[in-house]
């Protein structure tokens, strides 16, 4: 964008520059005074060119800005989405070892009451 900025700025100048030339040296003036026009004139297109380079490069520096913030803020949502996953995570981890640990338990249970009950019925058959 600077730069279809600087070309436009670079054309203003050179045409006016050019249109002013032409107009003055037309002029029925001295050469003096011609030459005075002449800078005169270029001094003028200096400045407003000057002046539009200014504008587009607070314009510039507005959408930047704006870029900025925008880009913060997106930063900010993701860390707190990032946030979000890990405590979901953290959660599902902690119901993951608490079912675990509830079934090591009921396996244990289950376990210790199948060799009882072997070791029960093995008492009535061998006795």
């Amino acid at each position: 964008m600077a730069e279809k900025n600087s070309d436009f700025l670079r054309g203003v100048i050179i045409g006016g520059v050019i249109g002013a030339v032409i107009g003055i040296l037309f002029a029925p003036k001295s050469g003096r005074e011609t030459r005075e026009d002449i800078v005169r004139k270029t001094d003028e297109i200096v400045k407003k060119a000057k002046d539009e380079y200014e504008g587009a490069l607070e314009k510039s520096k507005v959408v930047y800005e704006s870029a900025i913030r925008k880009a913060k803020e997106i930063q900010l949502m993701a860390r707190e989405k990032v946030e979000d996953v890990e405590d979901v995570v953290s959660d599902l981890a902690e119901k993951g070892r608490e079912t675990l640990q509830e079934n090591k338990t009921r396996l244990k249970k289950a376990l210790d009451a199948g060799i009882g009950a072997f070791k029960e019925e093995s008492d009535k058959t061998g006795a």
